[in-house]
Formats: C-alpha cells, structure tokens, sequence
C-alpha cells in the first residue's frame, strides 16, 4: 500500500532546466533574484539523500582528522525526513556518529519539569537516541531553570560552543513567520542565545510538530549571531506551506522583520527546497523573467495573469507593445501576436466555469470541465473534519444536490478535539435537565456521567487529554452539527457517513499514522457506492495535518482499486477542492462553479449550522477572521480575478482542479 500519494500531486509540470542548471553560467542566469545559494530537488527524498551525503561527508573528515563535527540541530518538520536518513544510514550502512558533537538550537521555556514533552526530547527520539553519538557529546538547554539563572546559563552555553571550536554544521528550518530557531521577528543580527518570547504563529506551529496543546510561552534560543558563527548552514523547508516565506528569505532585502533573511550575508549557507516550496521563487514562478521557457498551456496562463495584473487591464485589451515591454515577447514569436494569445487563454479560462458541476445533461460537453453523462452522477464529499465540506464547496454540494445528483458526505474524523469544553458543559446541562423534567431524575447512569464529567473539566490542567466519555460527547456534538448542515443541503441521512478513522482517534494534537485499516474503511464505502464523481481535499497545508492524511487515505484506496482494474473506476473523475487554508492559483483551475449572492448565504447558513466552530478559527498566521468570513472573502477573491481579467462577474466561485490516478 504507497502511504504518501499526496505528495506526488504535481499541478504543474516543471522543466528541470529551471531547477536544474547545467552550469554556473545557467545557475548565474536563473538566479539573478536569489540572495542565498537555494539548492531545489524534485522530492523530500532526493533533498534529504544529498544533505546527508554532505553531512556525513563533514563528519567523516572530521573522523580522519581526528577531530570533533559540532553540529547545532534543531527540531521541526523540516528535519525529521533528514534525522530518519540519518539513522538509516547508521543501521543499514554502519556510518558511525562517535565523533559528533550536537548542541541543541532551543528549548521550550519554562518547562514543568525535566521529563515534560521538549524540543531536546523529540530531537533525542528522532535523532540522537537512534545512533551511535557518544551521550558526553550532547548539549542542551535546560527548559527548568529559574529566570533569574537563565542570562547566566545563555552565556556559559555559547562559552561551551567555544571550546569545542565553534559550529562546524547548522540544521534548521525556517518558521512561518521566517524565524531561525526561535528567533522571532525583532531579532537582531547581534543577538546571542537568549530568554525570548513565541510569538502566537510561532506557539501554534511549534505545538503542532511537539504535538502538545500547552507550550510554553517563551523559549531559550540560540541567538542570530550564534547561528552566523557557524561555519556551514542548511536551512530546509518542504511544501507549499513554506513557499511564500522562502521567497521573502531568499529573494527580499534582509530584515530584522524576518530574521532568516540574515543569512544573504552569511558566506555558506544552503537553502535546501523541494519544488513545491520553490513554487514562489521566480525562476520557478515566473521563468520568463530569467530565460527562456519551455512554454505549456499553464505556463502561458500564468505569464498572461500575471501581466494583467502587473499593468491592470483585462487580456482582451493586451497589446504587442504590453508583451514586449514586459518581457513576453516569446510569446508573439510563438503566436504571432497578441490577439491570438489572448483569445486562447481567454478561451482557456471560460471554460472552466460551469454552473453544472456534475455536468450538464443534454449537452455538448466537449469544453465543458464535466462529461454530460451518466446522468445523474453518484458523487462522494469526502470532508476530513465534520465542517471541510460545506467551508471549502458548499455552494457546489447544494448545486449537486439540486441537480439531482446522488450525493454522498463522507466526514472522515470525529473532529472531536476541536469542540471546546464549554461545549460539553453546555450539552450537559440540556441533557441533565431533559432527564430532570422528563425522566423524574432517576436515570442514575445521566446522574453520574454530569457528576463525573463536571468534576474532572473542573479540575482539569491546560493540556490534558479528555477522558473518552468526553471525546465521545465531542464527536457527537461535531455529529449533530454536520447532520443539521446536510439536512440543510437537502441531503439524506442515509447518504451521510461517519467513518472515525482511527488515525485521528488519539484524544491529543499528535495523531497516529495513517494504516491499513483507514484505507480499508475508505475503500468499503467506495465499493459500495461506486462513485461518478469524488471530491476530496487538496489544501494539504492545514495546520494539523489531518487533511493530508485524510487525502493520503482516499487516494490510497483508490490506487488499490485502480490495481485491482475496478470497473467503476474506469468512469470516475477525481476533483480536489480548497477553501479552509487556500485557493488554488488561477493557472491551475480547472473547474469553477459561480455562486449567486443568494447562494453565498446559504454557503454562510451551512457553516454556521456547526456553531462549536464559530468562537474560533485556528490559524497559522494573524488571521483572526472566522471560517465562514474566510471561505466567502476567498469565493469573492477567486470571481473578482476572472472578473479583472475580462470574464463574467460573479459574486463567487468556488474552484477546483481534476486529480488523475498515477
């Protein structure tokens, strides 16, 4: 079973001859905008394989010396696909670690106590407990000491860096907020390891790789200089979570705002990037800038957007003047003017919108994004938390529905650890008064679970994992809900399935990886609907992680059913969808469903029916809108730029892009 689908997604197809140069003339060239050497692979994997040669390459000439390689490692989700080669190559090829020396990059402060969940306790079990390191040769910072020792502390650690010559190697990645190590934005390139406080995007994204719910507010980190000091830094970054942020490091003026745009003026630093975190460099954004393109139907969409939006007219209006001037003149020489462009992605463009997402019976569906037939479709939502589908497509799910098609939601976790205990208490106090009223108050099972539960939310410590009565309570207010939104959307409840998939049953942030039994109950449904039509996540950067997981599951089941030549396959489309965390770029946008301001309201109704979410929105930024402000700023968004680009002016859209099987 291929466990990790979703990463072989690619939307557009990429020539090497961006990525790839075939010598320091071509790098020279493509790189005219980066301000640090960025090194970008096809895969975490071939990224990871040519770190590591280097590292060990480091340490083992530091063996024939007879010397130390000091090494300052943080943590993170970055470094974790790099730590397990590492070990791999200690169990399978006996590369030895004796000679290494690791100091830890930060620590979480302050921690309750030594055994609490830490930076150097997750560095230890990926890392550093797994290989042959001598335990003399790793430092860390200590999370528990009092403040006032804290200055003291910082000092006496850059002192022991110094005494073992300085750091020879630095493995980090680079936070949302562009952050190294803990350094926050603010940081200056002076600064030295130190007391600093997280700042809330940082809090957020640090709990969800430790996997805990309550971090401490500030950490003890390496300072920039510290970091400047060393001889050799590999910064990592994987996905498209990260290519915005990359972009500013590499490619912006450095900052004190973003702190890991500091190394441009370090003299060896790698910037080390898979291609989906390249996406917003410009050699691979906008190649035509830095040379000559390979030019595909996507490519030539992007570059025309992208000179609309650069001198603000609609493509009908570009003239040859615009393309020249603007660095497109391949273009023209491709098609002999700018009309003949612009009708074509013109054209491009009006053909994804449909009001018939399920396609139009009837019809020539010959530039339609959905075949007419069969008609009507059977069609499975497949919605990782009880509210992704009516958020990211409820407009398309009520269009569907209305169309007569035969719609299935299939809500793939409780979602029950994001229902806030007022919730329970709330649900309790209705049930407990229902049994008063109408049950003369002696059902005594009622009368103890209210005692019981009321005690232990009393009492209970930010952080602690509920006890299962309470995560069952959770998941069945998050059940209702979904339930009152489908039978909004006029869907049958014998259509709508819960399926727990038991990777996310784990009552804490951390779930389990995904397995077998996940994939299988994912593939029973399919096998007795025999879907026409699913939909599935495709903004695989939520925080959590649930949505790649849950994608990762679906899309695993359905390459088993492609081996096993399943007929029902063979007429089947695949749509991926985003509203909760993203939206798809223009160029990618296949399928574009447009939603009347009536329609837009009954999008807002639906979500709103799953009121346990609306105090709250996480999200990892300053973001402080809710879902549904969200999801209908990013509806308008998507019609306002077909707008602006000369196609019909919608109040909505909700945007799609077909996924095809490998």
């Amino acid at each position: 079973m291929r466990t990790n689908l979703s990463s072989q997604i690619s939307l557009n197809r990429i020539s090497p001859k961006y990525y790839k140069p075939g010598n320091a003339v071509e790098r020279s060239v493509l790189t005219r905008y980066e301000k640090i050497p960025t090194y970008i692979y096809e895969t975490i994997e071939n990224g990871v394989n040519a770190i590591a040669d280097e590292v060990i390459n480091k340490i083992q000439e530091r063996q024939r010396e007879g010397k130390f390689c000091v090494i300052a490692a943080g943590t993170g989700a970055s470094l974790r696909p790099l730590y397990a080669e590492l070990v791999r190559r200690h169990h399978d090829k006996g590369v030895s670690f004796r000679n290494l020396v690791v100091f830890n990059l930060y620590e979480y402060y302050p921690l309750p106590s030594k055994d609490a969940k830490s930076s150097f306790q997750q560095l230890s079990e990926l890392f550093l407990n797994q290989v042959d390191i001598d335990k003399h040769n790793i430092f860390t910072i200590d999370g528990t000491i009092a403040q006032e020792s804290v200055s003291e502390y910082c000092r006496l650690y850059e002192q022991r860096i110094l005494t073992f010559g300085g750091i020879d190697i630095v493995l980090m990645g680079i936070g949302r907020e562009g952050n190294i190590g803990m350094n926050e934005p603010g940081s200056t390139l002076s600064s030295d390891t130190r007391l600093i406080l997280i700042d809330s995007t940082s809090r957020t994204e640090a709990s969800n790789n430790l996997g805990v719910d309550n971090l401490p507010p500030c950490s003890i980190t390496m300072g920039v200089s510290t970091i400047m000091s060393a001889r050799k830094i590999y910064m990592l970054a994987w996905g498209d979570g990260k290519a915005d942020i990359i972009r500013d490091a590499v490619e912006e003026k450095h900052t004190d705002s973003l702190p890991a745009s500091y190394l441009q003026v370090h003299n060896n630093t790698s910037v080390c990037i898979d291609l989906a975190a390249a996406a917003h460099l410009t050699r691979i954004q906008r190649p035509w800038l830095v040379t000559n393109c390979e030019w595909n139907d996507k490519l030539i969409r992007s570059a025309i957007v992208w000179l609309c939006q650069r001198i603000n007219k609609p493509i009908l209006k570009l003239t040859n003047k615009d393309y020249n001037e603007n660095g497109l003149s391949e273009l023209l020489a491709l098609y002999g003017s700018a009309y003949n462009v612009n009708i074509k992605i013109f054209n491009d463009l009006q053909h994804t919108i449909t009001g018939w997402p399920g396609g139009k019976p009837n019809a020539d569906d010959t530039y339609r994004p959905e075949r007419a037939k069969p008609f009507p479709k059977r069609v499975i939502v497949f919605s990782p938390h009880p509210d992704d589908d009516v958020i990211s497509m409820g407009g398309t799910i009520r269009r569907l529905v209305q169309q007569e098609h035969e719609v299935h939601i299939a809500y793939e976790t409780s979602g029950n650890i994001a229902v806030g205990d007022e919730e329970v208490v709330r649900f309790l106090h209705f049930i407990n008064g229902f049994n008063q009223l109408f049950d003369n108050d002696s059902n005594k099972t009622i009368k103890k679970m209210y005692k019981e539960i009321r005690k232990f939310l009393a009492e209970k410590k930010e952080g602690a994992i509920d006890t299962q009565d309470i995560l069952t309570i959770k998941g069945l207010i998050r059940r209702g809900e979904a339930r009152t939104a489908c039978t909004y959307n006029q869907i049958p409840l014998n259509r709508v399935h819960f399926l727990d998939l038991p990777f996310y049953e784990t009552g804490k942030i951390d779930k389990n990886p995904m397995g077998q039994t996940d994939v299988d109950i994912i593939l029973n449904l399919l096998r007795e609907v025999k879907p026409h039509q699913i939909f599935v996540a495709g903004d695989l950067a939520d925080p959590h992680g649930t949505h790649k997981v849950c994608t990762d599951a679906v899309l695993a089941a359905i390459d088993i059913e492609k081996e096993n030549k399943a007929e029902w396959l063979n007429d089947c489309r695949i749509w991926m969808y985003r509203g909760a965390w993203a939206e798809w770029e223009i160029e990618n946008i296949e399928m574009a469903v447009p939603l009347s301001p009536e329609e837009l309201r009954a999008k807002r109704n639906s979500i709103l029916k799953h009121q346990s979410q609306m105090e709250s929105a996480p999200f990892l930024g300053n973001d402080e809108r809710l879902f549904w402000q969200r999801a209908e700023d990013r509806n308008r968004g998507t019609a306002k730029l077909y707008d602006d680009l000369g196609l019909a002016c919608y109040e909505a859209m909700e945007a799609f892009v077909e996924y095809k099987p490998l």
